[in-house]
């Protein structure tokens, strides 16, 4: 077997984000001039069979022979195509489907026999996450004759018939296990030699993002008053900007807009969300404001004159001080790497990614990207009338703030 060419063979159970995997593999390699080509069983699935058929359940049961057979020969065709492909001008064949039973692993390895075959098994618990991508995933074509609570049920059901014969990763020769969320790499075997293992190694591990919207909810009345906390809506002004931002991302598509569960940042996501056209936001925790605790709703000048110790505790330090009964700016680091996991897994397909804010979250998604020094961070400059546009990919890194007025 040559190592200078690969199948790369995705694995995991639906809405684990294989797909999202497999393009953005396809799309590193390609750049690093590595000929790559997606051969997605799905695909064929839905091109010859009557959407009505796979959009059901029942087709995916491991009871039903008709449809194991039909799934079982749209992989054949896909493995032939591959190997084609292989033997002229390719050089990496990604097959892309779930993958899910030692059985079907069996049946590549003895097909797919001229060159390694590295499995890549995609790992996914959140919940919350995957209930978003289903919704996702029953806004394709195949669904769109079932009212979206059935397709969920029935895409739900799909899963579970996964379930009954998925078998982890274990006797295959190569193989890396990623939790596909955190692009993090739990477990891997590597007995061939591949040449493009580390390269592939150092995709899998690395955030990268296209083009990152990072915009501060416009004023509120609390903004006006220097008040911390809170879920206030938008003042006069505040609805102003929000439109100013609506027009200004008009000419730009936007699939996702990431906000927090205030309302302030979902008044200002609407605006924005209005001038689109198919444009979904979606609220996430991770992105709420750091919680003050015992001060929330006070302004700065009441904290110092009726909390002094409090005062001069968070000045002296106010990167690892906590709110009584709240929250620092280290305790909220690890929820907000989250929520940027969230919304890269979720928007991993497109190249515009937006997220609506607050100052001291947007201070710590920028430190994400920008590496300051942990005293540094809370001092990041986040204004209301700007906002920031990242790049951040292995080629290239651009941080710019810009006006939208």
């Amino acid at each position: 077997m040559s190592g200078e060419k690969l199948y790369i063979v995705l694995m995991g159970l639906p809405a684990r984000g294989k797909s999202t995997l497999a393009v953005r593999l396809q799309d590193n390699l390609r750049r690093d001039g590595v000929t790559t080509r997606i051969f997605n069983n799905g695909n064929l699935r839905r091109k010859h069979l009557p959407l009505a058929q796979t959009s059901l359940s029942a087709f995916y049961s491991p009871d039903n022979l008709k449809g194991l057979e039909a799934r079982d020969g749209f992989a054949r065709l896909n493995m032939q195509a591959a190997k084609a492909w292989l033997r002229r001008t390719g050089t990496v064949a990604i097959l892309d489907a779930t993958n899910a039973s030692r059985r079907r692993r069996q049946m590549i390895e003895t097909f797919c026999d001229d060159h390694p075959v590295l499995y890549i098994e995609c790992v996914n618990d959140d919940e919350e996450i995957i209930g978003l991508m289903i919704r996702e995933k029953t806004r394709l074509p195949e669904f769109s004759r079932l009212q979206s609570r059935i397709a969920e049920k029935e895409f739900l059901k799909r899963i579970l018939y996964y379930k009954m014969v998925y078998t982890p990763l274990g006797p295959e020769r190569n193989f890396i296990r990623l939790d596909s969320l955190q692009n993090r790499i739990l477990e891997e075997k590597h007995s061939d030699p591949i040449a493009l293992y580390a390269r592939l190694r150092d995709y899998l591990v690395t955030d990268e993002v296209k083009n990152l919207f990072l915009i501060r909810h416009a004023q509120t009345p609390f903004n006006v008053e220097d008040r911390i906390g809170g879920d206030p809506r938008l003042t006069s002004k505040g609805r102003d900007q929000a439109r100013a931002l609506g027009r200004f991302f008009a000419s730009r598509k936007i699939s996702y807009i990431f906000t927090s569960s205030k309302q302030r940042t979902q008044l200002t996501a609407q605006a924005i969300c209005k001038g689109q056209a198919d444009c979904r936001i979606v609220p996430l925790r991770e992105f709420d404001e750091i919680a003050a605790g015992v001060c929330e709703g006070m302004t700065y000048t009441e904290i110092k004159h009726k909390m002094p110790e409090i005062f001069r505790a968070r000045e002296a330090n106010k990167y690892f001080y906590a709110y009584p009964e709240g929250e620092s700016y280290a305790m909220m680091k690890s929820r907000i790497e989250t929520g940027i996991k969230k919304a890269f897994f979720l928007n991993r397909r497109a190249d515009n990614i937006m997220i609506v804010g607050h100052q001291a979250v947007n201070r710590m998604i920028l430190s994400h990207f920008l590496y300051r020094r942990e005293e540094d961070v809370p001092f990041i400059y986040t204004p209301q009338d700007r906002f920031y546009h990242i790049v951040s990919t292995q080629n290239k890194k651009l941080f710019e703030l810009k006006r939208y007025d």
